[in-house]
């Protein structure tokens, strides 16, 4: 078998693993996927498409059923998102209100794929266990109207029998803002007619 010289080699490694276009100064100037943002954001070293996550972090790292600031959310693969979904964790605002870091969820400037930092997360589903939530969309300047099931929350500490090559996640310094908007989230959450313009 030949194999490729190794200056090809390693610039192909270094293109598969590297998560932020160079062109991109900082996290949230990233434009593309989801799935390259919360590996960035998040510090868990997980890949293919986002609904894939979650079966793919079983043995890897821990996983639950309640958020924790830099754990990554995984969206279940639906019809409205054939791919899923992932976003990171950024603030706990309270029980069934959280704030999440992402990309490629709202259209920014007419175009999908912009990150955004620190926007409302709510938990609608019925047992208060997060395995449904909507989420504020940036077209809407609140809540989105459709419902979304979630699979769980990959936190970032190894799973207890996992490789000794999955290490501790770090989450990104971007992962928030100095001066997030809990009130702003929690009216988001709570009283979406404000938001409403005909309401």
């Amino acid at each position: 078998m030949k194999f490729p010289p190794l200056h090809i080699a390693l610039a192909a490694l270094a293109a598969a693993v590297t998560p932020i276009p160079v062109s991109a100064a900082s996290l949230l100037d990233y434009v593309g996927q989801c799935v390259p943002f919360a590996r960035a954001a998040s510090g868990i070293q997980i890949y293919g498409d986002a609904w894939t996550w979650w079966g793919q972090a079983k043995d890897r790292y821990q996983r639950g059923h309640e958020p924790r600031v830099g754990a990554v959310i995984v969206f279940a693969k639906t019809s409205r998102l054939p791919l899923g979904h992932v976003g990171v964790i950024s603030r706990i605002v309270d029980k069934r209100v959280a704030l999440i870091t992402q990309a490629n969820w709202s259209k920014i400037d007419g175009e999908r794929g912009h990150a955004e930092q620190d926007v409302t997360l709510f938990d609608v589903s019925k047992n208060n266990d997060w395995s449904e939530v909507r989420v504020w969309y940036k077209d809407m300047d609140g809540l989105g109207s459709s419902t979304y099931p979630i699979y769980g929350f990959i936190y970032g500490t190894p799973a207890k029998d996992a490789p000794d090559a999955v290490a501790k996640a770090h989450a990104a310094p971007e992962l928030t803002g100095r001066n997030p908007d809990y009130v702003g989230a929690l009216i988001d959450a709570y009283a979406p007619s404000w938001h409403d313009p005909n309401g």
